[in-house]
């Protein structure tokens, strides 16, 4: 019997089934309480502190460093004129706002790739489906560090969203506002090409250059000095060889291979791999399952994806789920919620640090390969024509049924959100129960001599904050 559907099961009552949630939530404040590092705000601090100096101060844009560190703004200049209504805030309130709006936006992207299945699940499914989320390390960080992934994959999810339901006269819009807060989000707009979505394809260049060319008339210097001179400085970027960059440039940095040609051979590779992919499911009219591959290619090919990039695997859960893999969404999330890259931290070196610190990439890579694309329209099992031309029809007399679930079952959807709660919660036991550290990130250390080794510990990223 399977043991998910079992585990289910077996809360028949209310009283049980709030027993079960209110143990899974403290369960969940235990953990995130000693485990995880907790980022205090750190790049919303960064965003804050940028943005403060700018407007109250006469200060530029990049020239801004947290104080004690070296930490700046990385993003795009756009990034920082979108963010000019925090001068009117103090840090607490910055705060408090930035942890609504991602909440909203999460909300938002639940909405969109659990469609209107999460009903199904009523107080219950969405209690445990919360639980998980909150174990989930790419989130836990996005929140913990007050950064914007969130709000960037609803706005490209909610162009998915339009596209998929047939209201394409907006779609774009929102792939090109992300596109110009942050790099990475551009490869959807290639999704749209690849699509034959002129229009909206169109209309995310032009959203994407309208709000860059806003933001150059806003600051000129800072725009030229990012267009020509920051954007290229990969030393304001940071370690690449850093354990938390799990993009394909970590694994080949942590490998000691610093040849660029080599890395865009890999690049170039992973694209093709990509848009074959995305064609197929493009084909079926599945755009969940095409702006979730573009969303996996994205952090692979970027030179640097901090673990909280990965929110973008978010919707490969979902379709994992939705074509019936629940066991394998639940293992996979369960060691998103694991931390167990970070047990590489001091030496990614010998067989076990490649396989071992790059464990997140895998993932990605895996999901990327053999994520089941393309079966939107699947209702109904697949038949040879010789099967079609030998089998007789069914008689009148003698009608084929269909084998139907247990009235007293769970639906699969409820039976897939508690896999993955209960992956998700049986994952951090195995986790790396880590110190706090006083410094945020590993960017003021100086690089090892051995890029496979170093011998601080520091929290999530490296040497600076991510420019894309």
């Amino acid at each position: 019997m399977n043991v998910f559907r079992t585990w289910a099961r077996t809360p028949r009552t209310d009283r049980g089934r709030l027993l079960l949630v209110l143990t899974l939530v403290a369960a969940v404040t235990v953990f995130t309480a000693t485990v995880p590092l907790l980022r205090d705000w750190f790049d919303l601090r960064v965003y804050y502190g940028t943005v403060d100096t700018w407007v109250h101060h006469g200060g530029r844009i990049y020239d801004y460093r947290v104080p004690g560190t070296t930490y700046g703004f990385t993003y795009p200049p756009f990034a920082a004129v979108a963010m000019l209504p925090m001068a009117l805030l103090d840090l607490r309130t910055a705060i408090a706002v930035a942890l609504l709006l991602n909440l909203a936006a999460l909300a938002v992207v639940l909405r969109i790739v659990a469609g209107s299945s999460w009903r199904r699940h009523g107080w219950y499914g969405c209690a445990l489906g919360g639980c998980a989320l909150a174990l989930f390390e790419p989130l836990r960080d996005t929140f913990s560090f007050g950064q914007v992934n969130v709000l960037l994959l609803a706005l490209v999810l909610a162009d998915a969203w339009l596209l998929a339901g047939g209201r394409g006269r907006w779609a774009g819009a929102g792939i090109g506002l992300a596109a110009a807060v942050k790099l990475t989000p551009a490869l959807f707009i290639g999704l749209l090409l690849v699509a034959r979505r002129w229009r909206a394809a169109a209309l995310a260049t032009a959203v994407a250059a309208g709000a860059t060319a806003l933001a150059a008339w806003v600051a000129p210097d800072a725009s030229r000095f990012y267009w020509t001179e920051a954007m290229w400085d990969t030393t304001r970027v940071g370690r690449l060889d850093y354990v938390s960059n799990q993009s394909l440039q970590g694994v080949l940095a942590r490998l000691g291979e610093t040849d660029r040609a080599v890395w865009a051979t890999v690049v170039l590779l992973v694209l093709c791999v990509w848009a074959r992919r995305t064609r197929r499911a493009l084909a079926a009219g599945d755009w969940t399952a095409a702006f979730a591959l573009t969303g996996l290619t994205a952090c692979l090919v970027s030179p640097v994806t901090w673990v909280h990039h990965l929110v973008w695997l978010l919707p490969s859960f979902a379709v994992l789920v939705r074509t019936g893999h629940p066991r394998v969404a639940g293992a996979l999330y369960a060691v998103l919620c694991s931390s167990v890259v970070w047990l590489w931290f001091d030496d990614a070196s010998g067989v076990d640090g490649f396989l071992g610190s790059n464990t997140y990439t895998w993932i990605t890579l895996g999901l990327l390969l053999w994520l089941p694309a393309g079966q939107l329209r699947s209702t109904r099992p697949q038949v040879s024509r010789s099967t079609r031309a030998t089998t007789p029809a069914p008689s009148r007399t003698a009608p084929v049924s269909a084998p139907v679930s247990s009235p007293s079952g769970p639906p699969p959807d409820a039976a897939a959100a508690v896999a993955t709660a209960e992956g998700a919660v049986l994952g951090p036991g195995r986790g790396v129960a880590r110190r706090a550290s006083s410094e945020p990130t590993g960017r003021a250390r100086p690089a090892a001599s051995n890029p496979q080794s170093s011998s601080e510990r520091a929290s999530s990223y490296t040497v600076k904050p991510p420019p894309c």
